[in-house]
């Protein structure tokens, strides 16, 4: 029995874009060399999912061309529309609202994609294959968008989460329900990105379970209506939070025992530095974080083989999944 992948996502993008409003810095470029290191003791390959600010970056460039060069990790696409050219805005501050992409208008969103497409292909000299939407959010003529201009893999849909309650223009609906969506890979419907179909495009799903039980949840999610809040049902990410390690264990265990060839790992670039992020404030906090992925990764090694989701897609084409 062959083992299962383990697909390492990081959303490579600006310092500490939680806090930051009003201006965009990339130092932490020169903390990825450090994760790149763990990874490669381990055999994994990391797939960095890059976006404007970090493809304009020199250092960044030198380093992910090197990391592609030595076939030890891979570059995808990510697209945070706010700053992202062509630059029309949407809303009264874009950099404040952050926008979804499918907020945006249809000729808008298309020469978004074909911007950021053609200047990653341009700075890494490889065509790109894996994708991200910015802030999670995907629908069909996002999907549709991705097919014409070649990408084979999207990882966007979040199982079990509901993004429509995290604003992006305040005059919009909010992010997109996965609620509903498959918790496992498979080649999208084009019509209904929520249903398996006969595209080209594969569909791999993050790693993601539920904190409790269906009827807890159910229980949680009355008693927050009768309160006047509404959010998406509590869940558990395979992803760092500070001290997580047999939680992220829990994710993998309960996702192999789905049925799942595959677990999905996702950070953000900027987790890794030291203020980056809300998360991982100090230098104590990384040094902490680094134990929890020695951890992690030591534990995994045994249970499964590193891919980049272009090798994940392959490995699918092959056994005609």
């Amino acid at each position: 029995m062959t083992k299962p992948a383990f697909l390492i996502t990081i959303d490579t993008e600006g310092d500490n874009l939680w806090q930051n409003h009003d201006r965009i810095s990339t130092e932490n470029t020169r903390f990825l060399p450090r994760f790149q290191a763990l990874c490669e003791k381990y055999a994994f390959k990391p797939v960095y999912l890059t976006n404007y600010e970090m493809a304009v970056d020199a250092e960044y460039v030198e380093f992910a061309r090197d990391v592609i060069a030595r076939g030890t990790g891979e570059v995808g696409m990510h697209l945070h529309a706010w700053n992202s050219p062509p630059l029309t805005p949407l809303t009264d501050d874009d950099w404040r609202h952050k926008p979804y992409l499918i907020e945006y208008p249809a000729e808008q969103i298309r020469a978004k994609v074909d911007h950021m497409t053609k200047l990653l292909e341009d700075a890494f000299q490889t065509k790109m294959l894996s994708h991200r939407a910015g802030r999670w959010a995907f629908n069909e003529f996002y999907a549709s968008l991705l097919l014409e201009y070649g990408y084979q893999v999207d990882c966007s849909v979040t199982p079990r989460v509901n993004w429509q309650y995290s604003p992006g223009n305040p005059q919009g609906k909010g992010g997109t329900d996965y609620r509903h969506f498959p918790s496992q890979a498979y080649f999208i419907d084009p019509q209904d990105i929520a249903k398996p179909g006969h595209s080209t495009l594969l569909e791999v799903p993050m790693s993601i379970q539920y904190k409790h039980s269906a009827l807890m949840n159910t229980l949680k999610q009355g008693y927050d209506s009768l309160r006047g809040k509404k959010r998406s049902p509590s869940v558990h990410w395979l992803r760092p939070a500070g001290g997580n390690v047999e939680q992220m264990k829990q994710v993998v265990q309960r996702s192999l025992a789905e049925g799942n060839d595959y677990v999905e790992f996702m950070l953000h670039s900027s987790e890794f530095m030291p203020g980056g992020s809300p998360t991982f404030k100090t230098e104590q906090d990384i040094e902490a974080l680094y134990r929890d992925l020695e951890q992690l990764f030591s534990w995994l090694q045994q249970r499964t083989v590193g891919m980049t989701l272009a090798e994940y897609y392959q490995k699918q084409m092959k056994t005609g999944y």
